[in-house]
């Protein structure tokens, strides 16, 4: 095991990845812009460094200023957490070349699937099936446009090495299609160096389902089951939860087999996780693999036992896995609720001093928080502050318990979407188990 180990991030995911190192005996240093000094993941690890100043591109995304930082305090890895550089092969290259552990697979992985044609391609060579598409990546918009008008209306416009719903937008004809192509291409260059664009059939009113995975250097790979995470807004997850209500045990079993034999055939190494849109026909499309730990990990957590982040680490020192997948159960019902700084119903970020928190406590409940009274909620960074999950013996016992103690979550200050949270808890299709990726948007215009 490491003996010391750099996080490359901020916020709960740094603080959640600390609580698992410390649990391990591993020290942590922690990185932090001069917006994050007063930051609790800085007050938690055994060693912090300012990084730069607040914005990202000076701070956290400053390869070499970390590898700086990582080498002073003589780390022997790095683990990136999600966003950030979780998922830049560059710097899991630097890391590799200055003989630092990347905690998370190869670059050459992380390359292949952050080019999401490429990852198409290299899926479906290995028997994942995949959403019709335009079969190249381009930035000529003439060129997008021939190639789907032999794919057919309406399509997914998405960014080649996209993610997060950035540059991504259903086109229902070629007008629209010309109207919005350089808007989102212009953002596609913005936040990932890359404009070129490509297509995808859209599927309307799908389940947006994925498969958690971890596999070893030795070749061994299991999956921890499915979190659903069909609840979004802007293309971005608000709620996930674990098991799907809307799989039944031979779909289950299924996409859990597709997903490890896709995993197998590449080699790919690690924690990773191959999202996918599920219609109501319950056929199963692979919309992209990331290969870093998920916001959503710990709905995993909780109806498996397994701390998806200590066999990260385990892996990346060389460890091989002690379970087979006849080993891993679900049990029970997990449900997690992103809060953000943010407004209820405009979506828009609300950045202001926190005055006031309140995160009751209750059997089953368990809270992923990085602000506390007078934490300086920034403009420069992700809007999510915490996360709130809770585990029931039953769907509807989650249910129940997630929505009692958000009802008594205080975080007061800055306005956030707890309210838009208790409607969607509350709401008769919700209840049911018959959310689908429209779901949001439907019943935000009702209201």
């Amino acid at each position: 095991m490491f003996t010391r180990v750099l996080i490359a991030n901020r916020g709960e995911i740094a603080l959640r990845i600390i609580r698992t190192c410390k649990k391990l005996g591993v020290k942590t240093v922690a990185i932090y812009s001069e917006a994050d000094q007063n930051a609790l993941h800085v007050q938690m690890a055994d060693e912090s460094y300012v990084v730069g100043p607040p914005r990202v591109q000076e701070s956290y995304l400053n390869i070499n200023k970390i590898i700086e930082i990582a080498k002073k305090s003589q780390v022997d890895a790095i683990h990136p957490g999600y966003g950030l550089l979780s998922e830049n092969a560059d710097f899991a290259r630097r890391c590799q070349s200055e003989a630092i552990v990347f905690i998370g697979p190869k670059p050459e992985m992380i390359a292949l699937m952050g080019e999401k044609v490429k990852a198409r391609k290299a899926m479906k060579n290995a028997g994942f099936p995949v959403i019709p598409g335009t079969e190249v990546a381009t930035e000529d918009e003439e060129e997008l446009v021939q190639a789907i008008s032999q794919l057919g209306y309406p399509i997914m416009l998405k960014a080649s090495a996209g993610g997060g719903g950035i540059g991504m937008q259903k086109v229902e004809n070629e007008g629209q299609l010309r109207k919005v192509f350089s808007s989102n291409q212009k953002r596609a260059e913005m936040f990932f160096g890359n404009g070129e664009m490509f297509a995808e059939k859209a599927i309307d009113r799908a389940r947006h389902i994925e498969i958690q995975i971890l596999a070893d250097q030795k070749g061994d790979v299991v999956h921890l089951w499915e979190r659903d995470c069909s609840v979004q807004r802007r293309n971005q997850k608000v709620v996930e939860e674990s098991p799907s209500p809307f799989l039944d045990e031979e779909l289950r079993r299924k996409m859990g087999k597709l997903a490890t034999d896709a995993v197998k055939k590449l080699g790919y190494t690690n924690a990773g996780t191959i999202e996918c849109l599920v219609d109501d026909e319950k056929q199963v499309y692979f919309l992209e693999m990331n290969t870093r730990l998920q916001v959503e990990h710990p709905v995993t957590e909780e109806i498996t036992g397994i701390d998806l982040v200590e066999w990260q680490l385990r892996i990346a020192a060389g460890e091989s896995l002690p379970f087979k997948q006849k080993d891993i159960k679900q049990q029970g019902h997990a449900i997690e609720v992103r809060i953000y700084a943010e407004d209820p119903k405009t979506f828009y970020p609300s950045p202001g001093t926190i005055s006031n928190v309140h995160l009751p406590m209750a059997d089953g409940i368990r809270h992923e928080c990085a602000v506390e009274k007078g934490t300086v909620v920034t403009p420069y960074y992700d809007p999510m502050i915490a996360k709130l999950i809770a585990k029931g013996d039953s769907r509807s016992e989650a249910i129940t318990k997630i929505s009692t103690v958000l009802e008594q979550y205080r975080i007061e200050g800055i306005k956030t979407n707890i309210p838009m949270l208790l409607d969607v808890l509350s709401h008769p299709v919700f209840k049911a188990g018959e959310v689908t990726t429209a779901f949001v948007s439907d019943f935000h215009k009702k209201g």
